[in-house]
């Protein structure tokens, strides 16, 4: 080959390869499309990855969130529950308390007034006035009673307060013997805290007490009508 001929073939192929060429502008856009393809692909790889981060987080914090309100509904369940048994509590020992405080109100009572026999005289001697009385039921003296009106009305003379009913004044004091009966003791008929009928025991095997509305007020000999049983207020 001469040397012109070999300058010409050199030239033409740098011209075919030249920008301006059509194969160099193809062989560009060839590169250029599959750069953007993996722009694209990274891009949208990118966003896949955010998207199930986020989604994750989405989960976890919905989780989180469904821990913590069972949570506060368990804490509030307890704290219910705490204070409903602290109230029944606190119920019951006031409860308690207005018991305890009563019977020591009573027996303060009983105690200050039963020292000594005067007490029980005093009881007595009311008692014994009164015999030859009328008896009416309901009434408290001073010129009729019922049975447990008239009992009422003497222990009154002393200080002691009995409750109005035989029923609960037999539910009162100390439940002593038969055979073991001082003058003062309350005498009842019936069942203890279901008496019909009440009277005091004044000694000498007697009690006195507003029988009926044909024997009015009367002392009478303890066989004359049997108690079922006594108890000791003072």
């Amino acid at each position: 080959m001469s040397a012109t001929g070999g300058v010409l073939g050199a030239i033409a192929f740098t011209t075919a390869m030249s920008p301006s060429s059509p194969l160099a502008d193809k062989a560009s856009a060839k590169s250029e499309a599959a750069a953007e393809t993996g722009a694209v692909s990274e891009v949208s790889h990118t966003v896949a990855g955010s998207s199930a981060r986020a989604a994750d987080s989405l989960k976890t914090t919905a989780l989180q969130y469904e821990v913590r309100q069972a949570e506060a509904k368990a804490t509030d369940r307890a704290l219910e529950a705490a204070q409903k048994k602290a109230a029944a509590a606190e119920r019951k020992a006031e409860a308690r308390e207005k018991a305890a405080d009563a019977r020591a109100s009573r027996s303060t009572g009983r105690t200050d007034l039963s020292s000594g026999s005067g007490n029980v005289s005093s009881v007595i001697g009311f008692l014994k006035a009164q015999v030859g009385k009328s008896y009416v039921l309901g009434a408290s003296g001073p010129s009729s009673y019922d049975c447990s009106g008239l009992t009422q009305a003497a222990f009154k003379q002393v200080g002691v307060s009995l409750p109005r009913t035989s029923q609960t004044q037999s539910l009162e004091g100390t439940p002593v013997s038969m055979d073991a009966l001082q003058e003062g003791d309350l005498l009842y008929w019936g069942g203890r805290g279901s008496a019909y009928h009440i009277g005091v025991y004044v000694g000498g095997g007697k009690f006195i007490g507003a029988q009926n509305s044909s024997t009015g007020v009367v002392e009478k000999p303890l066989d004359y009508d049997p108690p079922s049983g006594a108890v000791r207020v003072l």
